[in-house]
């Protein structure tokens, strides 16, 4: 009777109108997601997935989480992490095309391969061998070769240019490293709905991976070992970039249409029931708003049914509202349409598509500086490493927001060289102009970490302070090349040696957006374009070439050994096992031909009655044998001889 009644109290609860299962979740835990779509300036389109999960502190929620991955806070939990970030990237983000000004290419402009870095909440003793853990656990978690990045020689202790840190930091890259798609599944597998449901649901495959440019992030942030009072929790953002060609192609000057189901062959068929946000954003940037500024200004009314104004392009789809904000200090604005998914499911999926009907032709804001970098001298003895610095901005004064004759620009430069590139940091150089100064005048601060043989890589950081008015700055440091034991090249040695990229930022330059509303911090996307983050960029990877083994040699020198072996064993065996009577018999049974004339002679013999006499071809043929046995003993013989004296 008592499971009985059971089972009805368990029924009305479950259909109870005032009973929610993802409210009862959301009480302790919050999951959003949303999507950015951005025009480009050279017809692409940057696709911008970020998806945000955040629990209580451990002490007030407990250690059993309904949608915060338990892998992640099982790892942070038995690493102490206090803050980590992994990226998988394929390709280069082009700064000169697609920006760098703005808050998505600052956190997801990534160099190619893996880069790791994290912050441990551990002693100092104990940093890198959690470091050398949390790599093998990364390794198995995502599928991928993060546990190369345990030996000393591959990672390295900044100071102040990757994160702010208190010394127990970590930072580590693989830039070799190939991404697929055995890397993005384990990433999906993070998310409540995985690839199921939401936003998530229009990651197709061959759409990603054939991208121009692709990055998936996973940062952690945590303070549950700090001393504070007032602790937030652990929080995991997940962010995808993607840079896709659409298919439709228009005119020269004006963009091609393109819609979500002809990026990536899919519709959103509604939210991820667990999720508190589900919204998709079209950003456009300040140059594209000034450059087509008067119709752009009547596209804020493009959402009203009775507006009769031409904007410039439309949409398929009617946008929640028109977020206009300002970035920089800049005059332009930049707008932002918000749709929102809530009220779209399976029978009405969500298929948002842009058209344009006229021309517009713009360019994204670029940094202060390009940075670029490269390698000069030749021969496999020593070259030099250059840094190049060109001026993007026509004039500094109006962000930075200082005098032109007075005002100047702070550029932070982080570096990391493999141990077997010896790097002579006592012959830095620094060129303004194309001139060499003082390094006095222009340094502000510098820091140096010499590389020591199969222990540990070079690392430099150091600080510049550039005149605005600057038009090229270079930084030069010169190097030897080493030598590797033949056990420690690579199997495609011949390729080359990569230098990992550098990191660029600019101190007093920062990127953020202002929307000036409330509503705007409460959604993850628009806050992290709020935050008031330096402007980073990445150099190149260099490729260093090395003195390399002939690698065939040793094949050559097995192959010719086994040879004169088998030629001097073979031919020794055989004369020592060779029996001299058989063979005798063998020729005399050939030698007697019986042939017509044989049978002639024998006739003729029985009518004499004399016996048959025997050739002499049997003595003939023994005595060639003989001979022929004692040339190839003697050619044995010189042969083992000739072994011995060249050996020796």
């Amino acid at each position: 009777m008592s499971f009985v009644k059971s089972i009805f109290l368990l029924l009305w609860v479950l259909l109870s109108p005032s009973f929610s299962p993802v409210k009862a979740v959301r009480d302790g835990e919050v999951f959003t997601e949303a999507l950015l779509m951005k025009p480009l300036p050279d017809q692409k389109v940057l696709a911008h997935f970020h998806f945000q999960s955040s629990t209580p502190p451990t002490e007030s929620y407990g250690r059993h989480h309904y949608i915060f991955p338990k892998s992640i806070y099982q790892m942070v939990q038995k690493f102490k992490i206090r803050e980590m970030e992994l990226s998988f990237t394929q390709g280069r983000w082009n700064y000169e095309r697609w920006g760098g000004m703005d808050s998505i290419s600052n956190a997801n402009a990534k160099p190619p391969g893996v880069e790791l870095w994290a912050e441990f909440d551990v002693p100092e003793y104990q940093v890198d061998e959690s470091w050398k853990n949390l790599t093998h656990t990364l390794s198995g978690l995502f599928c991928a070769s993060v546990n190369f990045l345990e030996d000393s020689t591959s990672y390295c202790a900044p100071q102040w240019n990757v994160s702010a840190t208190s010394g127990k930091l970590r930072y580590g890259t693989l830039p070799r490293e190939a991404v697929c798609t055995e890397n993005l599944t384990p990433w999906l597998k993070l998310l409540p709905c995985r690839d199921k449901a939401g936003i998530s649901s229009l990651m197709d495959r061959p759409a990603i991976y054939r991208s121009y440019f692709h990055s998936q992030r996973l940062r952690v942030k945590s303070d549950e070992f700090g001393s504070s009072e007032t602790r937030t929790g652990l929080s995991l953002e997940q962010a995808l970039t993607i840079v896709l060609m659409p298919n439709t192609l228009s005119g020269n000057l004006v963009p091609p249409s393109w819609s979500l189901s002809s990026l990536f062959g899919r519709k959103v068929g509604g939210i991820c029931t667990l999720s508190s946000s589900s919204n998709v954003y079209v950003l456009f940037e300040q140059s594209l708003v000034s450059e087509a500024s008067e119709m752009l200004e009547k596209s804020e009314i493009f959402m009203d049914e009775g507006a009769s104004e031409n904007p410039p392009f439309e949409f398929s789809v009617q946008p929640s509202r028109v977020i206009k904000g300002t970035q920089n200090l800049q005059e332009a604005p930049s707008f932002i349409y918000e749709f929102s998914l809530e009220s779209f499911n399976e029978s009405v999926p969500f298929d948002l598509g842009l058209h344009w009907k006229k021309p517009v032709s713009w360019s994204s804001q670029k940094t202060p500086l390009h940075a670029s970098r490269f390698l000069t001298g030749s021969g496999n003895e020593r070259g030099a490493i250059a840094l190049l610095l060109k001026r993007n901005w026509d004039d500094h004064s109006g962000i930075i927001g200082l005098e032109a004759d007075s005002c100047s620009i702070g550029v932070g430069v982080f570096q990391v060289v493999p141990w077997y590139v010896k790097v002579y940091y006592h012959t830095l150089q620094v060129f303004i102009d194309g001139k060499p100064t003082s390094s006095v005048y222009n340094i502000e601060k510098i820091s140096v970490a010499p590389s020591e043989d199969k222990v540990s890589p070079g690392m430099m950081e150091i600080v510049l302070r550039l005149p605005c008015s600057v038009n090229t700055a270079a930084l030069t440091l010169e190097f030897d090349k080493g030598f590797l034991h033949i056990d420690e090249y690579p199997p495609d040695a011949n390729q080359g040696f990569d230098i990992p990229s550098a990191i660029v930022y600019f101190s007093n330059v920062v990127s953020n957006m202002s929307f000036g509303d409330n509503i705007s911090k409460q959604v993850p996307l628009l806050s992290m374009l709020q935050e008031n983050t330096p402007v980073r960029a990445y150099t190149e990877v260099l490729l260093v070439p090395l003195t390399t083994p002939d690698f065939s040699m040793p094949y050559n020198v097995i192959t010719i050994t086994c040879t004169v072996f088998a030629l001097y064993f073979g031919s020794l065996l055989n004369v020592l096992r060779r029996r001299a009577g058989e063979e005798e018999r063998l020729v005399k049974g050939k030698g007697v031909k019986k042939g017509p004339l044989t049978l002639l002679s024998r006739f003729s013999a029985k009518l004499r009655g004399k016996p048959m006499e025997e050739t002499n071809s049997s003595s003939n043929s023994t005595a060639f044998i003989n001979y022929k046995l004692i040339a190839k003993v003697v050619l044995v013989v010189g042969v083992a001889i000739a072994w011995q004296y060249f050996s020796e």
